[in-house]
């Protein structure tokens, strides 16, 4: 769809990332930036950046892409369905299952198993990725939001760029901590010598925030709970790993003397997941049990 506007007095002078929403109240600043960025709002048939300062009489035009059609196989895989609107979907995924499609996973996923269960989803993120606003790793299990719509999912993406989602973790990683708490606050980038992994780096990198707090300690290993700041690929992995606390049976990231503990894998789960709804924008809060392989691993600790 297509808007035309003229700046008048009453907006001139903004930012033309602000302006913009000020003149269509239906398109939030963040989606705005995506449009500014895929070259999608022009100002007198030129492309702009969000900082220019708009004038009296500026024509700015925006071009609002439809969103764009799934062309993924539903699939009828069993959901754990935590919550359920018109608007979000709160999914406790399984350890094990990819979230969504890409090159070497093109069947059962979580977005396999969700186009199964509704096909009203957000088109934001394309084809392969339909209302995925966040992800968690594929051997990570627990709390993940899923997107009914454009502007729910436009709404929650604001709130992973502002720090307002709060998702907390668990985990039992090698070795006693001796600190009680901590924030690790290194940048994270795609590790150079091996393009699987991710690697505290400050070179391509962004700035990448952990908190932990130890839950409890036993001979050879550590329960911490962990809050995210920010949401990089495999953060709490990497971080944990750089302070010599790997996350147990964390097989790209153990080091030297991996043996997953129990052969039970990953030893990390989403536990809690905390948002603003998108249209009663109601603070909401979702939280679960660790799963029973979990809890026995510990209990087997004591």
């Amino acid at each position: 769809m297509k808007y035309i506007y003229k700046v008048n007095e009453s907006i001139q002078g903004n930012r033309l990332d602000k302006a913009i929403s000020l003149l269509n109240t239906s398109l939030s600043r963040s989606y705005v930036l995506i449009l500014l960025q895929e070259g999608m709002c022009l100002v007198n048939s030129h492309l702009e950046k969000p900082s220019y300062k708009v004038k009296i009489n500026d024509e700015i035009i925006i071009d609002v892409p439809e969103a764009k059609p799934v062309d993924v196989k539903a699939e009828d895989i069993p959901l754990d369905i935590i919550y359920e609107d018109d608007d979000v979907l709160i999914i406790n995924k399984p350890q094990g299952m990819v979230v969504h499609p890409s090159a070497g996973h093109q069947e059962h996923t979580l977005v396999n198993a969700i186009l199964n269960h509704c096909d009203n989803l957000s088109g934001i993120n394309g084809v392969l990725r339909p209302g995925i606003v966040h992800r968690i790793d594929k051997d990570t299990s627990g709390l993940i939001a899923v997107a009914k719509n454009d502007n729910s999912h436009v709404f929650l993406s604001e709130q992973l760029k502002d720090h307002t989602m709060n998702r907390e973790y668990i985990a039992l990683v090698k070795g006693v901590i001796s600190e009680n708490s901590g924030e690790i606050n290194l940048p994270i980038g795609r590790d150079k010598h091996n393009r699987e992994k991710m690697a505290v780096t400050t070179e391509n990198s962004k700035e990448a925030v952990t908190y932990f707090e130890v839950l409890k300690r036993y001979k050879n290993h550590s329960l911490i709970k962990c809050k995210l700041k920010t949401g990089r690929t495999h953060q709490i992995r990497v971080h944990m790993a750089y302070i010599h606390h790997p996350v147990e049976g964390d097989p790209l990231y153990y080091g030297k003397g991996y043996n997953a503990l129990y052969n039970q894998g990953q030893l990390l789960v989403a536990v809690k997941l905390s948002l603003v709804h998108p249209k009663s924008r109601e603070k909401m809060s979702f939280e679960i049990e660790l799963p029973k392989y979990f809890k026995q691993i510990i209990d087997n600790l004591e």
